[in-house]
C-alpha cells in the first residue's frame, strides 16, 4: 500500500484482531480503514466487515503455519538431533515458538498422560488455540513422516476428543511436525481427506526469500492434495 498510515494501521488491526490472510485482503479491497476514517458512526462499518470476514477467519490452514521456521532453537540440521532435544528446545524457546506455528496458540502441556484401560499414552505437546476454539496436539519427529506417525496421532486425536475435549470446545486438531512431509502420506493414508490431522514441516535455520516461498507453495499443496477428496464432496 502506498500510503503509509493505512499500511500501519492495517498492520496493527491484523495483529490486534489475529486476521487471517484473506481477511486482510478484504479489508484492504474494500477500503475498510478509509471508510471507518471518514465514518462519524463507525459500528455499522465494524459490523459489516465482521460479516463478509466471517467465512475466512474460520479457515484452519490460516492458523497453522507450515513451514515453522524454528531457527531460534539453535539445534543442528543434522540427523543426530533427537526428539527429546527438539522437544526440550521448543520449551525452552516457548514464546518464539509459539509466535512461528500460527495465530492464537497458548501452551497447555508437554508429555500429557491420556489413561486408558489398558494402557497410558504420552503427547509430546498440547495447546490450546482460543480462536479455533479447539485443542492442538503435536507430535515430534525428527525425520520424514511415515503413515505410523500418522496413525498415532489419529488414535491420540480420537482420545483426546473422548476423553479431554470439554463442552464448547470444537474438535481437537493434531500435527505431526516433522523434518519432511510426504506427498503419498498426504493423498494414502488417514490423513487424506481429514479435517482434524496434518502435517507441518520445520526448518532449523532461516531460508532465503525464495526458498521459503518455494517451501510454502509445496506445503500448501500437499495440504491441498490432503483437502481434495472433502472439497470435491463438497
Amino acid at each position: 500500500m502506498k500510503d503509509d498510515k493505512a499500511r500501519a494501521w492495517y498492520a496493527r488491526e491484523a495483529a490486534k484482531q489475529a486476521w487471517a490472510v484473506r481477511a486482510l485482503q478484504q479489508n484492504i479491497d474494500t477500503q475498510y480503514y478509509c471508510r471507518l476514517i471518514s465514518s462519524q458512526n463507525t459500528a455499522p462499518v465494524e459490523r459489516e466487515m465482521r460479516k463478509l470476514t466471517a467465512s475466512y477467519q474460520k479457515d484452519r490452514l490460516e492458523y497453522l503455519k507450515n513451514p515453522v521456521i524454528a531457527e531460534f532453537l539453535s539445534l543442528s540440521s543434522n540427523i543426530d538431533t533427537t526428539e527429546t532435544q527438539l522437544e526440550s528446545a521448543i520449551l525452552s524457546n516457548l514464546q518464539k515458538f509459539l509466535l512461528g506455528i500460527g495465530k492464537g496458540y497458548a501452551f497447555v502441556a508437554r508429555q500429557q498422560l491420556i489413561h486408558t484401560e489398558k494402557q497410558d499414552y504420552f503427547i509430546d505437546l498440547v495447546f490450546y488455540n482460543y480462536v479455533l476454539k479447539c485443542f492442538v496436539l503435536i507430535d515430534l519427529k525428527t525425520g520424514r513422516i511415515t503413515h505410523q506417525d500418522v496413525g498415532q496421532m489419529d488414535m491420540y486425536i480420537r482420545m483426546y476428543d473422548e476423553l479431554k475435549r470439554g463442552e464448547g470446545d470444537n474438535p481437537t486438531l493434531g500435527i505431526v511436525l516433522c523434518s519432511e512431509t510426504d506427498e503419498d502420506i498426504a493423498r494414502y493414508s488417514v490423513m487424506h481427506g481429514s479435517e482434524q490431522l496434518f502435517a507441518s514441516k520445520y526448518e532449523l535455520y532461516l531460508p532465503t526469500d525464495d526458498e521459503i516461498r518455494a517451501e510454502i507453495e509445496a506445503q500448501k499443496a500437499i495440504f491441498y492434495l490432503q483437502q481434495k477428496e472433502q472439497n470435491e464432496q463438497e
